[in-house]
């Protein structure tokens, strides 16, 4: 395939054994982890988990990067898309209340493909949101709760910390067509979301306004109920931080009580982490757990 599914339109040719574009993946799945997840948003997580299928390779290429080894690095394991859904029929036997596609634009393709046949609970499509709409609209009526992430709306920003100084317009275009697709949040009667949009936002160090920023943009542009936000305060400097000196730190615990505030402040209904999600315990071990007959 010549892709041109993601906004770097790298045009690269994906076989099914060499990927040479932006993202260094082939054109078949490669997994590194599928497993029950407890550590997602409550109403994505709730008490069973939610069935997490990590793909490798990335096209967005976040110097702080928790998840490098995948991302960056390419490490895990190429499947077919047979037995990806025998996966996660494997998961939902387990229990999971969705299943999470963790990273899965360069790999739409392939969903479009596994999804022909629905499965039997709702399909999460969880990514960083450097996202092309008309890659999204390829997916319309086969994803039922997409989680982008909103990381920047500054353009200096994105192009430093993700060489992206077209991620800001991307992401936001992306969310106004996740949400246009599954309209306001849906909840069953325990409360787990069936169908709509939770925009994450990371707050990295010393980006408090631009975090707030962020924040101004979600409110301003849907209605209450319309989307979640969640806020999170899990950064601690990881992959090649440290060429960016001003973010080779944790994030201060002052700077992820001044955010929360904020959003207390301006009304957005969502979640925010405690403290102690900043730590290497809760990156998940990319070790093909799940991945393997």
């Amino acid at each position: 395939m010549i892709c041109h599914l993601c906004p770097r339109e790298c045009g690269a040719e994906r076989t099914d054994t060499t990927g040479n574009g932006v993202c260094r993946m082939p054109a078949v799945p490669v997994l590194a982890r599928a497993a029950l997840h407890m550590w997602e948003e409550p109403p994505i997580s709730g008490v069973r988990g939610s069935g997490t299928i990590f793909f490798s390779g990335c096209s967005l290429g976040c110097i702080f990067c928790q998840n490098e080894q995948i991302s960056r690095d390419g490490y895990g394991a190429p499947v077919t898309v047979e037995r990806l859904r025998d996966i996660c029929r494997e998961l939902i036997a387990k229990g999971a209340h969705n299943i999470n596609f963790v990273n899965p634009t360069h790999y739409a393709h392939v969903l479009v493909q596994l999804l022909q046949e629905p499965l039997e609970v709702p399909v999460v499509f969880n990514t960083g949101g450097y996202d092309k709409v008309e890659t999204l609209r390829l997916l319309e009526g086969k994803v039922d709760i997409y989680l982008p992430d909103l990381k920047y709306v500054d353009e200096a920003v994105a192009r430093r910390y993700s060489k992206a100084a077209d991620y800001p317009e991307r992401a936001k275009q992306a969310i106004l067509e996740m949400v246009r697709q599954t309209g306001p949040c849906q909840f069953d009667a325990d409360g787990m979301l069936k169908k709509g949009v939770i925009i994450r936002h990371l707050v990295l160090p010393g980006q408090l306004e631009a975090a707030k920023q962020v924040m101004d943009w979600v409110k301003a542009t849907f209605a209450p109920g319309e989307v979640l936000f969640s806020l999170m305060s899990q950064y601690i400097p990881y992959g090649h931080a440290a060429d960016c000196p001003e973010i080779d730190r944790p994030l201060r615990k002052s700077e992820a009580r001044k955010a929360n505030e904020y959003m207390d402040l301006i009304g957005l209904d969502g979640f925010t982490q405690e403290s102690t999600a900043a730590s290497e315990q809760f990156i998940p071990s990319f070790d093909l757990t799940g991945v393997e007959p």
